[in-house]
């Protein structure tokens, strides 16, 4: 019989230490140190018996890799294969994470519901009566998809054998547990063997294999960092509760590029993807409003037009307030900055409140233009025609920098019915191929002309 053989975790950040201490040394948490069994008494491989049609690992020449034909398995949901590069790639593992009731659990259901092949979705948290109620509401006709309430990870591979699905969801990481780590279900060392078991799995077997995992109260996915590392795919899931819009995100991406983003609205018939997002970022307003300015900005390959509204007030109690909302909040103060030093606005003892419609977050840097334009008109009270749009990058000395795509930022505004829209002048482009009028700007002053 073997030693049985204990460490200590943090269960904050997953950090190793030989002995208990009572502070992390690595995230400076205090009474976070607890000891776990990570090893108890050895026994075969039980995975070896649980997959058959293991292949055994071998070296091979690249030449001799056979280059699988159709590696991506395309979902129905056209903003989750955009994310994730064109599909689900045979044999990844994808982690999705999001704050709680964000709609994790009902956006990896409707998917398994509308799939065409077996799928096997596995629940630690919810019994099959409670994802029935769900899947009646998301999507009732589904003849492949199988739900399974478990969290040992022994017997999921039992029924994975019977079974032989094609897609695996699990529900959630954090609920699983394996009979050869001797702790409790969420711990680190928990953690990362029930993920190390599933990435095996899928690596051996081709089957796609997605985790939904808890956050915490940072935003950061549960359990030890390396959890991240070992995955293919990150995917986060964002969104205010009280908007019905949730924005889906890779962190991290194998097979694809993590600047992709996409857009669903939460309905009560589930999470509906949108075209289209022009149309739910934009409001739809009576008559013209001052400190509103349409930015065009870029995820990835995908242009969005979305609302920047802006609120300049004197400061009541003496201290103004600088407050924003999907904006990096120090991005704001440099660009207050830089209209009082190079455009001798006196902004210093006023309130400014900025505002990205739609509970979204922006950090394109081409959205600078905008943010001054509705500063401007929020400040003067005057408005911007809802024909214009802005897209140009804002430096310290007041020029207006080129921002990189811009013919698709043009085609996307022209598109949508925009008549002008404001750039900057070092751009170069040809602009007889466009039928929107484009405003050159060279620096910060020539916009209040």
């Amino acid at each position: 019989m073997a030693k049985v053989k204990t460490t200590f975790y943090c269960q904050n950040c997953g950090s190793q230490f030989a002995k208990w201490q009572g502070q992390c040394s690595s995230c400076k948490s205090w009474n976070t140190i607890v000891e776990e069994i990570v090893q108890k008494e050895s026994k075969s491989q039980w995975i070896e018996d649980a997959i058959e049609v293991r292949k055994k690992a071998s070296p091979k020449r690249i030449a001799e890799i056979e280059a699988e034909t159709d590696a991506r398995l395309k979902t129905y949901d056209g903003e989750f294969n955009r994310v994730t590069g064109g599909g689900l790639v045979q044999g990844s593992v994808t982690l999705l994470g999001g704050e709680p009731g964000i709609g994790k659990s009902t956006l990896l259901l409707q998917i398994a519901l509308r799939l065409p092949v077996k799928t096997l979705y596995v629940s630690g948290e919810e019994s099959q009566q409670q994802i029935k109620l769900r899947a009646e509401r998301v999507y009732p006709e589904s003849e492949n998809c199988f739900i399974l309430n478990e969290t040992n990870t022994q017997q999921i591979f039992n029924h994975i054998k019977q079974l032989e699905p094609e897609i695996l969801i699990v529900d959630s990481i954090q609920t699983l547990h394996t009979d050869y780590i001797d702790s409790t279900a969420g711990s680190v060392s928990q953690i990362k063997a029930c993920t190390a078991e599933l990435i095996q799995f899928a690596k051996q077997t081709n089957v796609p294999v997605l985790l939904i995992g808890h956050i915490t109260k940072e935003g950061q996915i549960a359990g030890p960092k390396i959890l991240e590392h070992m995955v293919d795919t990150v995917l986060q899931f964002e969104g205010e509760r009280n908007h019905a819009f949730r924005v889906l995100r890779a962190n991290k991406n194998r097979f694809g590029s993590t600047n992709e983003l996409g857009i669903y609205e939460m309905k009560g018939s589930g999470l509906h993807g949108i075209e289209n997002p022009a149309e739910v970022l934009i409001s739809k307003k009576d008559g013209e409003l001052s400190g509103n300015a349409i930015a065009v900005t870029l995820e990835g390959m995908r242009p969005l037009l979305v609302e920047v509204q802006a609120l300049v007030s004197s400061a009541v109690y003496g201290t103004p307030q600088r407050s924003t909302t999907g904006f990096n909040a120090k991005r704001l103060n440099m660009l207050l900055a830089v209209l009082e030093k190079r455009a001798g606005f006196r902004l210093g003892s006023k309130d400014v409140f900025l505002n990205i419609t739609g509970g979204i977050s922006v950090d394109d840097p081409a959205i600078d233009l905008a943010v001054v334009a509705a500063i401007l008109s929020s400040n003067s009270d005057e408005s911007i025609p809802s024909t214009s749009c802005f897209a140009g990058e804002i430096g310290l000395s007041g020029e207006i920098r080129p921002v990189n795509r811009i013919e698709q930022r043009i085609r996307e505004a022209e598109k949508l019915g925009f008549q002008k829209i404001y750039i900057s002048k070092f751009n170069t482009l040809d602009h007889t191929n466009f039928g929107i009028d484009i405003i050159l700007l060279a620096s910060i002053d020539k916009l209040l002309v």
